[in-house]
């Protein structure tokens, strides 16, 4: 169930958009599912008018009249995407003019995802009671209540069950609804309803691994630009794939920007030498601002604490690390080239694959109760791919989809996060690699090899995942494997199929026996092929309307992949 939660000022205004047609006309038979007594005395479930739905608003906000209780909260500037204003430091921006806004209506939606089907009303309005219960604006929390309605209206225009919820933030004796981390706990809320009600559970809720979601606005400008993906996503990826390959904080700086973004660093107050953070951006056309993102806004793995625990730590790379970062945030050329400017020979996507047999090896070191350490395997293996990505697919393809399946799973809170010791394995090499080699890279068995092995890295990951219990997180990257990866060696099948040359002459009528001349690469292209060629699985356990398997465990489902925060009406903020 996805919570999301917002605040205003017009008690009428919420009420007659919940009654009203909707955005796209999606709104049929509103009505209320429950609601304090203060309102259920006065109304029932039946089709709500707009004169009902201006009543009810009314009556909600009538306490607040009455005591002329005022609730503020600040307000923050924003651009004409929707998108927050930040400083230098990354901090909101609050309107000079007006620092302060009414917020006296709270509003919160409850959402299903499209394949768990559709509730009762009266299992809606048993959530919603409780809910409110648990959130603290009912008398169960020996306080005098604050009063409230609780709306459906139907599915909305992707098909969530979902139900809105006005409440007032003033309780009937003129108090203020406490509301300090009242997100936290509607979440924490949100995963106990869906256990004790038998809904689909969040993994992410429970793991804390969470993806980072997206603002409305950020979708809708990507659109409005024809944009194949939304900056944040293009950021994060190619954010990771300079860490991975990089071996120092200055390498990683000077690979950001030979990416073409926009980098500036975030330094300690009052100090032009100590850096804590950074921020990037995608280079706008001219004339244009550019939208920074600070990497802990890209994803919780690729903070610069943590970024910063794989590479080398010594005065002389702290040293060169802030001369780079001064660099890029002036716009002036690098300070020194790397081994980054280099293009490196295609003959070494062997070493490459000597690499990520070794990483494969280390991996079935890993405890599979481990979370924080395959955490970290997937967010380096993600990298790899993030890495390869870069080199060879101008727009968003399968080594990009395996790399965002792959840094689902590295998204743990800083304080649970695994602490590679000195000298630990990274598979940095092998993104090194992929990163600075030809451009031909899907033409050549080597990197057929090389992904066959980063394929088998997947394969671990998924096996993790699925010991731990986390079975959609698992069918999602074993899915990555068997349908976007295996897109890319299907072009090369006539290519890698056994030339006449190579075969060794003779009959090969049945019962002879022939042998074979080839090569160990073109035997096992000859087996990846085989591979590809074979049966996908079967369909029978396969979700309605859905092309990612099922899990085949009744025990209740999760939903790991999708724990993006939706806005009202179950679409993505």
């Amino acid at each position: 169930m996805i919570v999301k939660i917002s605040s205003g000022e017009k008690m009428t205004g919420l009420l007659s958009y919940l009654q009203g047609p909707g955005r796209s006309n999606e709104h049929t038979d509103p009505h209320l599912v429950a609601g304090d007594p203060a309102i259920m005395a006065w109304h029932d479930d039946n089709e709500l008018s707009h004169q009902d739905a201006i009543a009810i608003a009314r009556q909600i906000d009538e306490p607040r009249r009455v005591f002329g209780t005022e609730v503020r909260e600040p307000n923050y500037l924003r651009n004409d995407s929707g998108e927050d204003v930040r400083d230098s430091h990354g901090k909101k921006v609050r309107d000079p003019i007006d620092p302060w806004r009414d917020a006296n209506v709270w509003h919160c939606s409850l959402s299903l995802h499209a394949d768990e089907g559709q509730l009762t009303d009266e299992k809606w309005g048993a959530i919603a009671q409780e809910f409110m219960d648990g959130m603290g604006f009912t008398e169960t929390s020996g306080r005098s209540p604050a009063r409230w309605a609780a709306v459906r209206h139907g599915v909305s225009t992707k098909g969530n069950d979902h139900i809105h919820i006005a409440a007032s933030v003033v309780r009937e004796d003129g108090t203020k609804v406490d509301l300090w981390r009242s997100k936290k706990r509607a979440s924490e809320l949100a995963g106990e309803l869906e256990r004790k009600h038998g809904l689909a559970v969040i993994a992410s809720r429970e793991t804390g691994s969470g993806e980072r979601g997206y603002h409305r606005a950020e979708k809708h400008r990507a659109e409005r630009e024809g944009a194949p993906e939304l900056d944040r996503e293009l950021l994060a990826r190619r954010v990771r794939a300079c860490a991975t390959a990089s071996k120092s904080e200055a390498e990683f700086v000077r690979r950001l920007r030979g990416q073409g973004l926009v980098v500036r660093p975030r330094f300690a107050s009052g100090r032009s030498d100590v850096v804590v953070g950074y921020k990037v951006a995608v280079r706008p056309a001219a004339g244009h601002t550019p939208v920074f993102y600070g990497g802990g806004h890209l994803a919780k793995d690729l903070t610069l604490p943590r970024l910063r625990s794989e590479w080398e730590d010594s005065p002389q790379a702290s040293s060169a690390a802030v001369d780079e970062w001064n660099a890029a945030r002036r716009d002036r050329p690098t300070v020194r080239a790397g081994r980054e400017s280099q293009e490196l020979d295609p003959k070494l996507l062997d070493r490459a694959t000597a690499d990520i047999g070794k990483w494969n090896a280390y991996l079935r070191s890993i405890p599979l109760e481990d979370r924080a350490q395959w955490a970290r395997a997937a967010g380096r293996t993600a990298g790899v791919f993030a890495a390869w990505s870069a080199q060879i697919e101008p727009t968003p393809g399968p080594l990009a989809a395996a790399a965002r399946q792959l840094a689902r799973s590295a998204q743990l809170p800083a304080h649970r996060a695994y602490r590679a010791p000195k000298g630990a394995m990274s598979a940095g090499g092998a993104a090194l690699i992929v990163m600075q080699t030809s451009g031909h890279l899907p033409k050549s068995v080597s990197a057929m090899l090389l992904l066959r092995q980063l394929m088998k890295a997947m394969e671990a990951i998924a096996e993790a995942h699925r010991a731990a219990g986390e079975l959609q997180r698992a069918l999602d990257i074993e899915y990555a494997v068997r349908t976007e990866l295996a897109t890319i060696h299907a072009p090369q099948q006539p290519r890698l199929s056994v030339p006449a040359s190579a075969r060794v002459e003779g009959s090969t009528e049945p019962g002879r026996t022939t042998t074979s001349t080839l090569t160990p690469e073109q035997e096992e292209s000859r087996r990846l092929v085989a591979l590809d060629n074979a049966a996908p699985p079967s369909e029978a356990v396969r979700r309605p309307g859905s092309p990612i398997p099922a899990p085949l465990d009744p025990s209740p489902r999760t939903h790991a992949g999708r724990d993006r925060a939706r806005g009202n009406d179950g679409n993505e903020r």
